[in-house]
């Protein structure tokens, strides 16, 4: 009797070879249809609520929600068109293929793009007030050298014959006269408070997303995991010899107090084996405590590597809301007196890196070897306290010297007499 080898699906394996290797020649041309899909989603958005022209916060035909969300699908947009594009741009330089039809749709991409692009972050400050800067006022062809004479020029303003406090009174009084004043302090005003809702809704953001990641994985998916893996494969009660000594020490201090409370109080002495009873009661409760609290340390590290994807997915993610945030606090700063300006440096400089802040950083190091169950390492500890606050130190003292000198002179005279 011969054998019959079937052969019914002998041709799947080159089939599906086919099939993968057209998906790859199309590649290309796939990412390119994507981006030009994409590209006229926002000429439709232009042709639709801003009559063809550039979607600008500046333009008024909207609120301020409806452009909030306007741009939001923009640069949801401009991302996907970027990011295909650029697997266009990699798959062709393999695939060396070209149509004309392909350089059509590059041609409205660009054009599309080009308008957003040239001027983003100009695009987004406007929306938070941030800055207004003619990008026809930018020379690329300067010398390095010419760049910074026009950045000193910027933040030490010449001297003319007459004082500058003349030129602002004269262009205060301008304002006042001008007829449409009135309405560019009412917008003014409005684009102030959008950037300062923006960026304290930012801040609390920041706190809270990472803060409840880490709470809730914590307790809702990684504990009850890490606890069911240990109690399964009869993982060590003590993560670290710290929490075994801590054991003992608890274990001989109730021992000692069942002996010494039969002294005080002038009862019988306890038997042997009702001290042993009790005793091994006690060891088995402070048995479960450390396997609590070893399921919980285990359990903090991965909470936290959460917790931080999760900062790192927002920050990524909010790019006009830390332009928001950086122009605050900018604002903020800027608008403190020298003396405060000074006082808050000080704080600071001596809080971190003063004379009395090696034992925060001890306490802070080893609150979080607790935390993630780790043994706190004295020499290691002490090598980090003596090399990280000297390291902050020398960067405090180049930032006032490199760019507080220059911005505010006057609270750097201020910190060195509250100093001296």
């Amino acid at each position: 009797m011969k054998l019959s080898i079937p052969t019914k699906n002998t041709g799947l394996f080159p089939e599906y070879l086919r099939v993968v290797r057209l998906w790859f020649v199309k590649t290309p041309e796939r990412a390119l249809e994507e981006a030009y899909q994409t590209a006229l989603l926002i000429k439709a958005m232009e042709d639709e609520h801003f009559g063809g022209q550039k979607i600008s916060p500046n333009s008024g035909l909207h609120s301020e929600s409806v452009m909030a969300c306007l741009l939001a699908d923009v640069d949801k947009h401009l991302n996907t068109v970027k990011l295909r594009v650029a697997e266009f741009k990699l798959s062709r330089s393999v695939l060396r293929n070209s149509a004309p039809k392909l350089l059509v749709k590059l041609g409205l991409i660009d054009e599309i793009v080009a308008k957003y692009t040239t001027t983003s972050e100009l695009e987004l400050a406007s929306n938070s007030d941030l800055l207004e800067i003619n990008p026809q006022q930018i020379d690329t062809k300067r010398k390095p050298n010419e760049i910074v004479k026009a950045e000193n020029t910027d933040v030490f303003q010449k001297k003319g014959v007459l004082p500058r406090s003349i030129g602002r009174t004269v262009n205060r009084i301008k304002t006042d006269l001008n007829p449409n004043s009135e309405q560019e302090v009412i917008t003014q005003f409005r684009r102030s408070s959008h950037k300062t809702k923006m960026a304290i809704r930012f801040v609390i953001l920041l706190i809270l997303v990472p803060l409840l990641t880490q709470q809730l994985s914590k307790f809702f998916l990684i504990n009850p995991i890490v606890q069911r893996f240990r109690n399964e494969t009869n993982f060590s009660v003590f993560l670290n010899k710290e929490m075994k000594e801590e054991a003992l020490t608890e274990l001989k201090t109730f021992e000692e107090e069942l002996r010494f409370a039969s002294f005080i109080n002038h009862s019988p002495q306890l038997s042997s084996e009702v001290i042993e009873q009790r005793v091994q009661r006690k060891a088995d409760e402070i048995a479960e405590e450390f396997r609590s609290k070893g399921n919980d340390a285990i359990a903090n590290v991965f909470a936290d590597l959460l917790a931080l994807v999760a900062f790192a997915w927002l920050v990524i993610n909010s790019r006009k809301e830390i332009i928001a945030l950086k122009s605050f606090m900018d604002e903020v700063v800027y608008g403190l007196s020298d003396s405060a300006k000074a006082f808050i440096i000080i704080l600071l400089t001596d809080m971190f890196v003063g004379y009395h802040s090696t034992h925060g950083w001890e306490i802070l190091l080893e609150g979080m070897a607790n935390h993630l169950g780790i043994a706190a390492n004295k020499s290691v500890i002490f090598l980090f306290i003596a090399t990280f606050p000297v390291m902050l130190d020398t960067i405090f003292k180049y930032w006032i010297f490199r760019y507080l000198s220059r911005v505010s002179p006057s609270a750097v005279a201020t910190l060195k007499n509250m100093n001296e």
